[in-house]
């Protein structure tokens, strides 16, 4: 196409005006980062979040979150409830709030002091990107309810009752149509974890998670607040010293900090602003590492803890082992994109830096002993690396792979290209010969492992860099190893697969593997360049033929479609059969989910009788109607049997 075509087809009716909330469901990753698991997740923390404000602004102490069985989500709280008298617009506030992006109760400063949802797009996306939400508002002694499909309010808010009580009840189906990824369904141990985080960060919050799909339910709650995160995060170590804790604020900025270091050589550091987990860190971040590195330095200068060291500790040094979490509140955050994972407030780095120098000199100059020890594993660590920085060095000399040198038991690909070349990590050297086998030289490398790899989690660099199977797949990648040294454009391979035995060895050989990749090489796996290989459950055989085949139900669908070869049953072909009994085998395992809960024959009469007793439920008369039905039917098959 020519420039003159080009100008001729981009005209004024090639400007689209999005109105309402067609612009979310037409780009829904604009809002919620991406329709797979993560945003679907996202939905739930944006409706969350919500809730947590009020809490914040001291109206709310109980928020209760649920997982239905048809996937849905009810979020209650019981702060003030979304307004419902009518908007400036014409609206009532409450359907202003679910169905206009950027509109809400956080910006004229005076109903929330601070925030998470300072966007104002959060309802109105869930609502969009819902097939179905219905909000219940109680508020100054009366119940109110509306319902949404796709976004769409389905009437005017509605009066349905008196209460005493105060609150928000939000429901929502997340649209099949918007998230299609196979399989989506909400994660509990993903739900949990947030959850349990909201509880750390809001002390005395409680938080009620029930999942009605398995019946699993936890109460979060924590007096301490971000103490008790960072005892639960080392609860698995040995600890130095027991938690620093000290808070502060100025300039409406307040700030929460609660730090401990234990035995292990990696730091886990979670830093939040107003209540959101910025997973990318941001201003706040860099405040405490510069503080971090400043009072300790400083301290150890003055005591002379340094001398045999010969030059200051490196902020690594003293972050080895170091559990911390950082929590500020922020009254006007400025995040990094709409799904804030990254602080940008500049003033914020001022005020932790100085609160952590002012508090955490104080707690050494009150706490020697303690002090000394955290100071020893700082310069322990400090050594470490200084002798893995010669070690690196002296490797750099003699590797073989400056000279174009492969590990001598791997078998290399023909392909140069590394977009079209996998590397496949295998468990020995029988398995190994197993690989090179079946292989495509072409594209397709093999590096065979002996036994058990070294625990990186265990182990300072030093020791790593010596480790001889950690040697061999450094050189074999490309990509070097180390803070300073790794550069993941050089990797030799796109596809990293680690393909050990289906056993318990073979899973701890594995996570042993991910563990090196996650501490060692982040990069390779954010690249997306590592892959797991999964064994097959079963072998089937017919005649002459062996297939392997993955998982139960790739079994049911193998045997279906044997079975079903030349099957004429009236009108219905090969694939309706198929599509029959593949939906006889769902409705049996959604039978068999939900008969825990409730009884198999009532279940079994409304799904045989095409009852619809969510339509029934919102009128008396059909309710009372369908119930009748339901009786007698029981009651026909209990006579016929």
């Amino acid at each position: 196409m020519n420039a003159k075509e080009g100008l001729k087809d981009y005209t004024a009716d090639s400007i689209q005006v999005l109105e309402g909330l067609e612009a979310v469901r037409k780009r829904p990753g604009m809002y919620i980062g991406d329709t797979m698991n993560k945003g679907y997740h996202h939905l739930v923390w944006e409706i969350v979040d919500n809730a947590v404000d009020e809490s914040l602004a001291g109206f709310c102490n109980h928020i209760k979150i649920t997982v239905h069985a048809d996937e849905s989500v009810t979020v209650e709280d019981n702060g003030r409830g979304i307004p419902v008298d009518l908007h400036s617009s014409g609206k009532t506030a409450l359907e202003v709030v679910l169905t206009v992006l950027h509109a809400g109760g956080k910006f004229d400063g005076g109903s929330y002091k601070v925030s998470g949802g300072l966007h104002g797009v959060g309802s109105s996306v869930v609502n969009a990107l819902s097939s179905r939400l219905r909000v219940e508002v109680k508020r100054a002694g009366k119940v109110y309810t509306q319902t949404y499909t796709r976004g769409v309010p389905q009437g005017p808010v509605e009066e349905i009752g008196a209460t005493d009580k105060t609150g928000t009840k939000v429901t929502f189906k997340p649209d099949t149509s918007i998230f299609q990824e196979p399989g989506q369904t909400y994660s509990y141990d993903i739900l949990s974890k947030r959850i349990r985080e909201m509880a750390f960060l809001n002390k005395g919050l409680r938080i009620t998670l029930t999942d009605d799909r398995t019946g699993k339910k936890d109460d979060f709650q924590f007096s301490d607040g971000i103490a008790e995160f960072v005892v639960y995060l080392n609860s698995a170590r040995k600890t130095l010293n027991n938690v620093i804790a000290f808070s502060g604020a100025r300039d409406n900025v307040e700030v929460d900090i609660a730090m401990q270091w234990n035995d292990s050589y990696s730091e886990s550091i979670h830093t939040y602003c107003n209540n959101i987990n910025t997973i990318e860190g941001g201003t706040h971040l860099v405040g405490f590492r510069a503080a971090l590195t400043r009072t300790a330095n400083s301290y150890a200068a003055q005591k002379n803890l340094l001398k045999d060291l010969k030059e200051s500790l490196d902020g690594d040094d003293i972050r080895e082992g170091l559990a911390a979490v950082i929590s500020v509140k922020v009254r006007e955050p400025q995040f990094e994109g709409q799904t804030k994972t990254k602080l940008g407030n500049n003033e914020v780095k001022g005020i932790v830096e100085s609160l952590v120098n002012e508090k955490l000199a104080d707690f050494f100059d009150r706490n020697p002993s303690v002090a000394k020890s955290i100071i020893g594993k700082c310069i322990d660590a400090a050594r470490a690396r200084l002798a893995a920085r010669k070690a690196r060095e002296l490797t750099r000399r003699k590797s073989a792979l400056d000279s174009g040198g492969l590990p001598g038991k791997m078998a290399d690909c023909q392909e140069k290209d590394p977009t079209k070349c996998e590397i496949y990590l295998v468990e020995g050297d029988s398995a190994g010969g197993s690989a090179k086998q079946a292989r495509d030289r072409r594209t397709q490398a093999v590096l065979p492992l002996k036994g058990k790899i070294l625990n990186v989690e265990k182990a300072r660099f030093d020791k790593i860099l010596s480790n001889d199977e950690i040697k061999m797949m450094v050189a074999a990648l490309g990509t070097g190893i180390g803070k300073d040294s790794v550069n993941p454009e050089k990797v030799r391979y796109h596809k990293i697969v680690i393909m050990t035995d289906a056993d318990v060895d073979g899973s701890h050989i594995r996570t042993l593997l991910l563990t090196f990749f996650y501490r060692q090489l982040p990069s390779v796996i954010e690249k997306g360049y590592v892959y797991i290989a999964q064994p097959p459950l079963y072998r089937v055989k017919k005649g002459k033929e062996e297939t392997y085949i993955k998982d139960e139900k790739s079994l049911t669908e193998y045997l279906l479609k044997n079975s079903a070869v030349g099957i004429k049953i009236k009108n219905l072909d090969e694939e309706q059969v198929k599509s029959l009994v593949l939906s006889i085998e769902r409705f049996k395992k959604y039978l068999t989910s939900m008969s825990t809960k409730f009884d198999e024959t009532i279940l079994k009469t409304v799904l045989a009788n095409n009852l619809d007793l969510t339509t029934a439920i919102k009128d008396k008369t059909k309710l009372e109607a369908a119930f009748t039905t339901l009786t007698q039917k029981i009651n026909s098959d209990t006579t016929d049997g």
